[in-house]
């Protein structure tokens, strides 16, 4: 395929960015049927969307062959976040660096006056983000009348952020006249509506295949226990060693929360969410693209217009809300042709939900057990030789080292001593729980047959009750609920199990926080592996005690008397007997008046 029916300025600027051919999605928007069109274009993410919508503006901003001048901006392209909108603005800049057009980027978290002196002094093509763009608008700033072609990109992810009014005020301000040109991945009605309103004669592009929205990208499904998920994190990471791999997290906090954690552990690993600043964001960005960085810990709307090259692996560590999510996370791989991997995390109990996703999206998926270490360890064995057996440059300090270390040992002790260094360099795989495995009996759960018991130094005598000391132990250890099996309080002490394969993170987790916990309560309260656990602790549980997630929740126990105590129990009171800040199973909060607070206590990681 040539570039013929280009711009001679515009193939010049391809053939120099080594393009040999269009994609799909550029052919299509250069053919003579849509030129002049409005354009309604559905594409996967990574397939040339930005060079396609470039070309496709070029009959307005080239009329003739050559720049058309203005004291007005001719060309806007609107994009959902920052980091896509000067991911945008860099892409046109090359594609038109020959024709000398100006471009302007207005995003958020840059600086404002900076922005409105370059509007000042002309812009052919204004990229930014919507609230930025309406800003300037206001401001009077931005002048839209004389607008020739408005593009939205990544549409359908605007609508989803709340930016529907910010995209009506930008688009009601220019004039008549002017093409606009839709590109989103999903086409859902509320884009269709937008089309409607603000389109003329659209022509629909559709570059996808029917059947699934990524072609280039392979889906697996692994299920896991609850408290297993952080593990198979590592266990996965570890298993495709991608050159760069991205992990989507819900919230700030659990982003916050699985970084630290992949760090600790030895990975090299950056982190994005809304907390970050413009600065903190860039950074991380350019440590994944100068390979400083392997892992990206993001949320969804922080993770938009990441473009790397090298990320072929994409983990969703918590489930997608819904098919469109899923396929907008996917598609940071995958793109321009080549290869990806999006693996699904999920909770044994949820899978059914995951299944309707999947079939919603239309995408088929290859559900698998999570890595194991020995089949990790094999991988190593396989790459490490081919690592070392790869042909390597060496000058001649290299070699009198060689020298000297074979003058003390072996070829082989050598040899050997530099493939454990390669070993030891890596961070450990995880034992996993088998997600589909039963109780063998009541009052157990899988994963509790061998266990070890830890002491808490609080009991009754502190007026701790399992609602409250539930989520202290999963912050503290750095778990979520169903990690932690049956509790029992005493008068002065209480124990609680923890799974074997858990229990030397879990002890390492707790004695870290307890360093750096600011609450008066629980830094007081020391968490240690129980040497010796009473027989009445071990063999029998007390009225009203607390079974954990594995030994079927709480029995009744009267709160007679309780409630007018005046003295403030053990640590916070924490919104209900479970650590998501829930309603208790019983009893309700503690009233306000009464010597607590009725504070929830905050949610601990659970993925």
């Amino acid at each position: 395929m040539n570039f013929d029916r280009l711009p001679p300025a515009l193939a010049k600027a391809l053939e120099g960015h080594g393009y040999e051919r269009l994609t799909s999605v550029q052919d299509a928007v250069s053919k003579d049927e849509a030129r002049g069109r409005d354009l309604l274009v559905s594409a996967q993410t990574g397939s040339g969307k930005t060079v396609a919508f470039g070309i496709a503006m070029a009959d307005e901003l080239l009329a003739g062959g050559e720049l058309q001048r203005s004291h007005t901006p001719q060309a806007l392209v609107i994009a959902p976040t920052r980091e896509l909108a000067q991911q945008v603005s860099r892409e046109l800049a090359w594609l038109y660096a020959e024709t000398g057009a100006r471009t302007v980027t207005c995003v958020g978290g840059m600086d404002p006056v900076k922005e409105r002196k370059q509007l000042e002094r002309g812009a052919d093509i204004v990229v930014g983000t919507p609230g930025r763009l309406r800003d300037h608008l206001e401001r009077g700033k931005l002048d839209l009348s004389e607008l020739s072609v408005v593009v939205l990109d990544e549409a359908d992810e605007m609508l989803d952020m709340g930016f529907r009014e910010d995209l009506e005020e930008l688009l009601d301000a220019t004039g008549q006249n002017r093409r606009t040109l839709l590109f989103s991945a999903t086409m859902p009605r509320a884009i269709e509506s937008l089309a409607k309103r603000y389109q003329d004669d659209a022509l629909r592009i559709t570059t996808m295949g029917e059947k699934r929205g990524h072609g280039d990208i392979s889906y697996q499904v692994v299920t896991v226990t609850q408290s297993d998920v952080e593990n198979a994190v590592v266990n996965l990471l570890r298993y495709h060693d991608a050159e760069t791999a991205i992990l989507f997290c819900a919230t700030r906090d659990n982003v916050k929360h699985l970084h630290a954690t992949l760090s600790e552990r030895g990975f090299s690993a950056v982190a994005l969410s809304g907390e970050h600043s413009q600065n903190e964001r860039n950074n991380a960005l350019q440590a994944l693209r100068d390979r400083r960085a392997r892992v990206c810990v993001a949320t969804d709307v922080a993770a938009r217009g990441i473009d790397l090259p090298s990320l072929t692996l994409v983990i969703h560590v918590e489930i997608p809300r819904d098919a469109e999510t899923l396929q907008h996370r996917s598609g940071r791989t995958g793109r321009a042709g080549k290869k990806g991997t999006a693996v699904l995390l999920v909770p044994y109990p949820r899978r059914r939900r995951v299944e309707g996703m999947l079939r919603q999206a239309q995408i088929p998926a290859e559900w698998i057990d999570a890595p194991t270490p020995e089949v990790i360890r094999e991988m190593d064995r396989e790459r490490i030789t081919e690592q070392l057996l790869a042909p390597v440059e060496v000058d001649e300090e290299d070699r009198v080292i060689a020298r000297k270390l074979l003058e003390t040992m072996s070829a082989e002790d050598l040899a050997a001593a530099f493939v454990r260094s390669q070993r030891l360099a890596k961070p450990q795989p995880e034992e996993l729980l088998d997600p589909t495995s039963r109780p063998p009996q009541r009052g157990k759960r899988a994963g509790f047959e061998d266990n070890v018991w830890f002491r808490l130094d609080v009991g009754r005598h502190d007026h701790a009750e399992p609602r409250w000391i539930l989520p202290v132990l999963c912050r503290r250890g750095g778990v979520s609920s169903d990690a932690i099996g049956q509790i029992r309080i005493t008068d002065r002490e209480t124990y609680f199990e923890i799974p074997r394969t858990m229990a030397e993170r879990f002890e390492k987790s707790a004695q870290r926080t307890l360093k750096s916990d600011s609450d008066e309560f629980e830094a007081r309260a020391r968490i240690e592996v129980a040497n010796e656990v009473p027989d009445e602790v071990r063999n029998r549980r007390p009225r009203g005690e607390y079974r954990g997630e594995g030994g079927g929740g709480y029995e009744p126990r009267s709160n007679k008397g309780y409630e007018g105590r005046h003295r403030k129990p053990f640590g916070r009171p924490h919104g209900g007997g479970r650590p998501e800040g829930g309603r208790p199973k019983s009893g309700g909060y503690p009233k306000k008046g009464k010597g607590y607070s009725a504070r929830p206590s905050p949610k601990p990681h659970n993925g």
